[in-house]
């Protein structure tokens, strides 16, 4: 699968969890517990091969994205934060739904602007061959994501 691909399905998978957890329902904590767990592990991993491959080689590839990737590296400051938080709430705390919301809006922004703004332009520079490369290495950064969202380097920064 080549590596826009992969993340656009990263991009769905997280978009499904959010979908469910809006349905959940004010009492469904338990739930809603689950989903958020389910939702760290999924942008803890996401945050970590784009940052570890595939912002790397778009800059390299296609250098008029760099102010792109530089905004997303930002972005992924702040999402890594909220999930670290998110991950100690209790989901019955007040403040739990509040946070899962305002991840989910900044989420759904920062994903928009990837897909629309600059994925098109990364594509065209990278080609189809370079892309399934870059898919197979992002692939297999997965099994060396960590579990803490503060481990993804952008988290330091």
């Amino acid at each position: 699968m080549d590596g826009i691909v992969l993340l656009r399905e990263d991009h769905k998978t997280v978009e499904k969890l959010f979908k469910e957890f809006e349905r959940a329902g004010d009492d469904a904590h338990d739930r809603k517990r689950d989903i958020a767990d389910e939702v760290i592990r999924e942008l803890t991993t996401h945050a970590w091969i784009e940052e570890r491959v595939f912002y790397p080689a778009a800059r390299e590839t296609a250098p008029e994205t760099t102010d792109h990737v530089l905004e997303s590296v930002e972005e992924h400051h702040t999402v890594l934060w909220m999930l670290s938080e998110l991950r100690g709430l209790d989901p019955k705390d007040e403040r739990f739904d509040a946070k899962m919301t305002v991840l989910m809006e900044y989420v759904r922004h920062h994903v928009e602007e990837e897909e629309k703004e600059w994925f098109p332009e990364v594509r065209k520079a990278m080609g189809r061959k370079r892309l399934l490369a870059l898919g197979e290495r992002m692939e297999a950064d997965r099994a060396t994501a960590p579990e803490d969202p503060l481990e993804v380097p952008s988290a330091d920064d």
